[in-house]
């Protein structure tokens, strides 16, 4: 990848309010995921391995943690001299302070940091998928289409297509068509919410939006339709590995479960394309003679003296002799006490399931969300 050319700008300032309690003192992109990682660090390890040098974090709600997680981006190699990362907070101008109103007047805000690296090219990510992806193929299409935007697409269920940005497009990718989550679409080939855009045209259409009172300031409801209404060149690009919208907490218990998956295809182990993360510098596990553990990812500092199926274990949580975890996501600093019996879970960091306690029903639908607020049946 041209590094000088190319800049990614990862939006991360999302409420995720429909993950419940999960998002209630952190931003979605900083929710934990897969055991010891954090959503963020998905994109983040996408571009630094996809070598690009320059990249914005826009960060909005509830940034504290999500803030000190990404730190100056060392963990990523972007604690650089030339380049590096950047977190972009909502700032006060002469105008007086204010929020991003929507993803494109999040970009429009920061036109400035785009001006002085002299970008050819902006990325547009999401800080809130679990995927891995080479940008450097979205890259070589858009340059091979000449095109003005080019968008990451993929299939998805057709019961779940009216949740995404759907395109329709001709027999060369071209897009003819953009619908913001239609009730009744016409294809499920979906927006990820990754676009490749020649910034001086994205420049122009993001000031020209600025413009626009009546807009929401939305590149899939605002920015794409108008573009495409101009008559520029618009083009999909099908990627076909793993991609998960996290948006929901059954899809995000799902997402965790993917991983245990005999046909897991986000390989976590994958040494040409590795996940990173801040390391927390913690000891080993330490499994007792009497733990039974079946197709599980257990962390480091966890204490399992009891039996964990098909589940997954942040750091330091400790199952204790006699307490069963069936198809559960278990976060760190959790313990689950002698006799307890935990089932299609999501237990908050920190939680303590009491002796004797049940939670969900083995071999049930319901996904059980636990908190210090009680627990939510999803």
């Amino acid at each position: 990848m041209n590094k000088k050319k190319v800049v990614a700008m990862l939006l991360a300032g999302g409420q995720g309010s429909r993950l419940k309690t999960l998002t209630k003192h952190i931003a979605k992109p900083a929710v934990p995921f897969g055991g010891k990682y954090r959503i963020i660090d998905f994109p983040l390890s996408n571009a630094t391995n996809s070598g690009i040098s320059d990249i914005g974090v826009l960060t909005q709600y509830k940034p504290a943690l999500l803030n000190s997680h990404i730190g100056i981006g060392s963990v990523w190699d972007y604690d650089r001299n030339v380049g590096g990362l950047r977190i972009l907070q909502p700032f006060t101008s002469e105008d007086g302070g204010r929020w991003y109103t929507g993803t494109a007047n999040a970009i429009f805000e920061n036109i400035d940091f785009l001006e002085e690296i002299d970008a050819q090219y902006v990325l547009i990510l999401s800080g809130d998928h679990i995927y891995k992806m080479d940008y450097n193929d979205l890259l070589e299409v858009h340059k091979e289409k000449c095109a003005d935007v080019t968008i990451a697409v993929m299939e998805v269920p057709w019961e779940e297509a009216s949740r995404f940005g759907i395109l329709n497009v001709d027999e060369s990718m071209k897009i003819v068509e953009f619908d913001e989550k239609p009730e009744n679409p016409k294809n499920n080939m979906a927006s990820m919410g990754i676009y490749m855009f020649n910034w001086k045209k994205l420049k122009h259409y993001l000031v020209e939006d600025s413009k626009n009172k009546n807009s929401s300031h939305d590149f899939g409801k605002d920015i794409l339709p108008k573009m495409l209404e101009d008559g520029n060149k618009m083009y999909a690009w099908n990627f076909e590995g793993y991609w998960k919208d996290v948006g929901t907490v059954k899809s995000f218990w799902e997402a965790n479960m993917d991983l245990l998956g005999e046909n897991n295809t986000l390989n976590l182990y994958d040494k040409d394309w590795r996940i990173y993360t801040r390391p927390k510098n913690l000891p080993p596990q330490y499994i007792a003679e009497t733990a039974i553990i079946d197709n599980s990812l257990i962390n480091e500092g966890c204490v399992v003296r009891g039996e964990v199926n098909n589940s997954i274990l942040f750091s330091e949580t400790r199952i204790e002799e006699g307490a069963v975890v069936n198809n559960s996501v278990i976060m760190s600093n959790c313990t689950i006490k002698k006799g307890a019996k935990v089932n299609n879970a999501v237990i908050l960091e920190g939680i303590t399931v009491e002796e004797g306690e049940i939670i969900g029903k083995e071999g049930g639908e319901e996904i059980y969300l636990v908190s210090d607020e009680g627990i939510l049946v999803e």
